[in-house]
């Protein structure tokens, strides 16, 4: 169940905090005002505003004589104005599009970011949290030895090596007198490492998850039957009980508190290329300070390239005095010496923007919210 976060106080503290020096860039092309639809999020909306919509918690402020000033619903409508010559966000809220507590006829609030919760559900949210849903309590990141101490299937029903939806399991090292009680199974996965050659560093493994099982009958070993799988439950797999730990969804983009620099070191589902609402994993955990709602770059290293062109024209001057110039000899040249020419290193680019939604020790998970370009494993991420 996602829990109701009590935003408020958060918020104030965050507007207590010194703002970024720079100024809020407007998109050029802002509507001056927006209705907001169903299937809206925060981001969306503010990046018709501004060029960092990442930057909305900075000019939408809470007016505390509204009910619910936090929360925006379809229907509202989002119009930019001008307080002290500053650029503020507002709602005009019309009474029949809210649910009875937070109905306000004709009135002007300022506008603060909330994100759903269970509480609030027609609210929109400030990131599209059904991308992410199933990241905020799984996959799991663990040390090496960690899952050693799980409880582990050791069998099945039928003594097959794999099982799925529906099979029958036994598992030992469960408490005595676990019944009824609803677990999660999951495998060791890859190590996320930092670093390349003799230089990198392991800095946890991915705890894969494999399916959800449901104590049947206790002992040891005690009956499980697999209730939802995703892959095959082998023997060996280990079993971890669901957290009543509620969860939080209210993220607050922001940048770090101090100079990050890190780097893309995963992708969720293993594709090459990372675009727009991928989940990556970041060298960049609760010990560099990385908290949820950061916002980050990516930027791509510039290539190492060959500079021909200089060669060419320092060919030119060398043989001036023998004759014209040979662009026959001189490309034969090129092809026997691959080193001619300065090597020089391009420009690194800047490529998307990622907000952490979930960190652990040394590691932390993203969400792509913008991409301007593909992004790489390896590619670096740093303070915009």
């Amino acid at each position: 169940m996602l829990n109701k976060i009590i935003f408020a106080a958060a918020f104030f503290i965050l507007m207590l905090s010194p703002l970024r020096a720079d100024e809020i860039k407007l998109n050029p092309d802002q509507p001056g005002s927006y209705v907001v639809e169903k299937g809206d999020t925060l981001w969306d909306i503010s990046s018709k505003f501004l060029q960092e919509p990442w930057r909305w918690p900075e000019i939408w402020k809470v007016n505390p004589q509204i009910a619910d000033p936090h929360l925006i619903y379809p229907g509202d409508v989002i119009s930019l104005r001008y307080v002290d010559g500053e650029p503020v966000l507002s709602v005009d809220r019309d009474g029949n599009t809210l649910p009875q507590k937070s109905r306000r006829s004709g009135r002007t609030v300022k506008l603060s970011p909330e994100v759903r919760s269970s509480a609030h559900v027609q609210s929109i949210p400030s990131i599209p949290i059904d991308v992410i849903e199933q990241f905020l309590v799984r996959p799991l990141v663990v040390t090496d030895k960690e899952m050693d101490d799980w409880p582990c299937i050791v069998s099945s029903y039928d003594q097959h090596l794999v099982s799925g939806k529906g099979s029958r399991v036994y598992v030992r090292g469960l408490p005595a007198g676990t019944q009824s009680q609803r677990f999660s199974v999951y495998r060791k996965g890859p190590a996320y490492k930092s670093g390349t050659g003799k230089n990198q560093t392991t800095l946890g493994y991915e705890a894969l998850h494999v399916a959800d099982a449901v104590i049947e009958r206790s002992g040891d070993p005690a009956t499980a039957v697999i209730v939802e799988s995703s892959r095959e439950v082998l023997v060996g797999d280990r079993l971890v009980a669901l957290s009543a730990t509620d969860i939080n969804t209210d993220f607050i983009p922001r940048p770090p508190s101090s100079s990050v620099n890190g780097n893309v070191i995963s992708v969720i589902d293993g594709v090459s290329q990372i675009g727009q609402y991928q989940v990556v994993v970041l060298d960049l955990g609760k010990a560099d300070g990385i908290e949820i709602g950061n916002v980050v770059g990516v930027f791509q290293s510039g290539e190492v390239i060959t500079d021909r062109v200089n060669a060419e024209n320092a060919w030119k001057v060398r043989d001036r005095s023998k004759g014209a110039f040979d662009a026959e000899a001189f490309m034969d040249y090129l092809g026997r010496k691959k080193s001619a020419g300065e090597e020089i290193e391009l420009p690194e680019e800047y490529s998307a923007v990622i907000m952490v939604f979930r960190t652990f020790g040394k590691v932390s998970y993203g969400l792509v919210m913008e991409a301007s370009a593909p992004i790489h494993l390896n590619d670096m991420v740093r303070n915009l």
